[in-house]
C-alpha cells in the first residue's frame, strides 16, 4: 500500500486521460504544492457518489486512478492551473484524516490478463461505433470526451481510449473502469453501445 493524496472530483479520470485542473481551494492548492516535492508529482482521483468537489463532506468510491503533474501555473491570487495525466488504476484501501487535504491508503489496481487477439479484435469492431455515438452526441450538444487519434494496438490501452470517447454517464464510466480486464470492459461497453445509439437516435428524431 501507498498513501497518496486524492483529489475527489464528479468526474471519472481512466488511465491515458488528461486532466485539467482550476485548483482554487485551499486545501487542493496545498495538495499541489506538496506534489511539486515529493519524487514523483502524483494525487488519485475517485469519482463522488455523492455531494460536491467543494467544501467537503462527500460519499466517495473506492476505485480511481492515480493522476501525475505534467503542467502548472500559478495565477497572481496563488490559484493554480494545471494539467494532469491519468496513469494507472488504483483501489483505496482506507481513507485517513485530512491533512488538510484528502489522503487515503491505496493500493494499485493492474487489469488482468486477458485473450489479446480477442480483445483486440473487439477493440477494432467497437471503434467506428463508438465515434460515430460521440460525433452524433456531439452534435447534440452533449459533452463528450476528446476523439483520440489511432486506436492503439495495445487492448489494455484501446479499451480505455475508446470509453474516453464513448458519451456515457460518470457511474457507466465508473463501471467500466472496475471491469477486470479489457475484454470484460470491452464487452461490458458493447452492451452499453446499444442503449446509448437508441437514445441518440430517439433524441435525433425530436423524441
Amino acid at each position: 500500500m501507498a498513501v497518496l493524496p486524492m483529489f475527489p472530483l464528479g468526474s471519472v479520470l481512466l488511465p491515458g486521460d488528461v486532466l485539467p485542473l482550476h485548483v482554487f481551494e485551499p486545501r487542493y492548492r496545498a495538495l499541489i504544492r506538496s506534489c511539486l516535492t515529493a519524487e514523483v508529482p502524483e494525487f488519485g482521483v475517485v469519482l463522488i457518489e455523492r455531494g460536491s468537489e467543494v467544501g467537503g463532506g462527500d460519499l466517495r468510491r473506492t476505485v480511481g486512478t492515480a493522476a501525475q503533474l505534467v503542467q502548472l501555473a500559478e495565477t497572481p491570487d496563488g490559484r493554480y492551473a494545471a494539467i494532469a495525466v491519468g496513469t494507472r488504476r488504483i483501489k483505496v484501501k482506507a481513507w485517513l484524516p485530512d491533512d488538510p487535504y484528502p489522503l487515503a491508503d491505496v493500493d494499485d489496481w493492474p487489469d488482468g490478463d486477458d485473450d489479446e487477439i480477442d480483445s483486440a479484435a473487439l477493440a477494432l469492431s467497437l471503434e467506428a461505433r463508438v465515434r460515430a455515438a460521440a460525433a452524433l452526441a456531439a452534435e447534440l450538444g452533449d459533452q463528450v470526451g476528446s476523439p483520440t487519434g489511432d486506436l492503439s494496438p495495445d487492448p489494455l490501452v484501446a479499451s480505455y481510449q475508446l470509453v474516453t470517447m464513448a458519451p456515457v454517464g460518470a457511474a457507466d464510466r465508473y463501471d467500466l473502469l472496475c471491469q477486470p480486464g479489457p475484454l470484460a470492459r470491452l464487452e461490458r461497453l458493447q452492451a452499453l453501445l446499444a442503449d446509448v445509439e437508441a437514445v441518440l437516435q430517439f433524441r435525433l428524431a425530436g423524441g
